[in-house]
């Protein structure tokens, strides 16, 4: 019986490693180049390379693409062992856990795996960190510390909110899993991100919008922010697990569009994609630009507001 197209492509892709032909870290053909070499959709070439993943013979690296994989059973030459009470630190605790958490995403982040990295065992970690909350607290203050606010302030409100929001969105950027740690709703206390929090009241303080407004405003930036970085993970698990960037998943979907298009419900939205004419990539680093960019004239429109009522009560009196 014949294999399927999936299949054969993975045989190969497994030869070429047996002989050589790809090392461990070389890059695999990505879905595309396989489509097109193999003759086959980017779906089958997607699965193939799935396939591959599953078995540990591939894994997908941010900002890389699909390369060979460690072979299982190696030893992992980041890690070495650590004398007990020795060189173990909280901040190489801290590190060791950024580093998974960059690599591998915020789910394969566990006290083992992080003990695994450091090369000492889990439960020499509590002596650093009270548990995994606590070392995800510490990952927070460490990350965004790298892009510390400025000692001092921008001149006006505007340009200080802006400020804030610009090093969240390059903490972000550099840290994809900070978008899983960190909750609107439920946010925990880290010191550096009351910082961004003390940083924005600071700024507003001088402005005639009350307190609940001044609240809003803050929190409105924050999940602004916070809202267009969660696509920058999504993207890299969504990579992981189908081997597809970003623009061959679309492409792939072209035919359910057109098929879409072609019903004629969406009249409004076929024109705009027909006057695209193709020319549109969703960049998120321009979107936040453009995003940032209007929200801050609807604010600046709301507090000019306030601030003029205020100016003219005061003449009335």
């Amino acid at each position: 019986m014949s294999q399927p197209p999936h299949a054969r492509i993975a045989d190969d892709i497994r030869r070429r490693i047996a002989d050589g032909r790809l090392r461990e870290g070389d890059r695999v053909p990505s879905t595309r180049q396989l489509a097109r070499d193999w003759g086959v959709a980017l779906a089958t070439a997607a699965k193939a390379l799935t396939l591959l993943a599953r078995e540990g013979v591939v894994v997908a690296e941010p900002r890389v693409g699909t390369v060979v994989a460690k072979p299982r059973g190696r030893p992992v030459s980041a890690r070495r062992p650590v004398a007990p009470g020795g060189d173990l630190t909280r901040e190489r605790v801290v590190r060791a856990a950024i580093e998974i958490a960059d690599a591998d995403g915020f789910s394969e982040l566990t006290m083992r795996a992080v003990a695994d990295r450091v090369g000492a065992a889990t439960m020499s970690l509590y002596r650093h960190v009270g548990g995994k909350d606590d070392l995800i607290l510490l990952m927070i203050d460490a990350v965004v510390e790298e892009f510390p606010l400025p000692k001092v302030f921008p001149y006006g409100w505007r340009a200080r909110l802006e400020t804030s929001a610009r090093l969240q969105w390059a903490a972000y950027r550099a840290h994809p899993w900070l978008v899983k740690a960190t909750s609107l709703v439920r946010p925990l206390p880290s010191s550096n991100l009351i910082r961004h929090t003390e940083w924005a009241f600071a700024a507003l303080e001088d402005t005639p919008i009350d307190a609940m407004t001044k609240m809003h405003v803050h929190t409105l930036l924050y999940s602004f922010v916070q809202g267009i970085a969660v696509n920058i993970e999504v993207e890299r698990q969504a990579f992981a697990a189908t081997g597809l960037t970003q623009n061959e998943w679309m492409d792939g979907q072209e035919d359910n569009l057109r098929t879409l298009f072609e019903t004629g419900g969406y009249p409004a939205f076929s024109r705009v994609v027909d006057d695209l004419a193709g020319a549109f990539d969703l960049d998120l680093d321009r979107l936040f630009e453009f995003g940032l960019s209007a929200l801050l004239d609807g604010l600046t429109t709301i507090i000019e507001r306030r601030y003029t009522r205020f100016v003219v009560r005061r003449w009335r009196r």
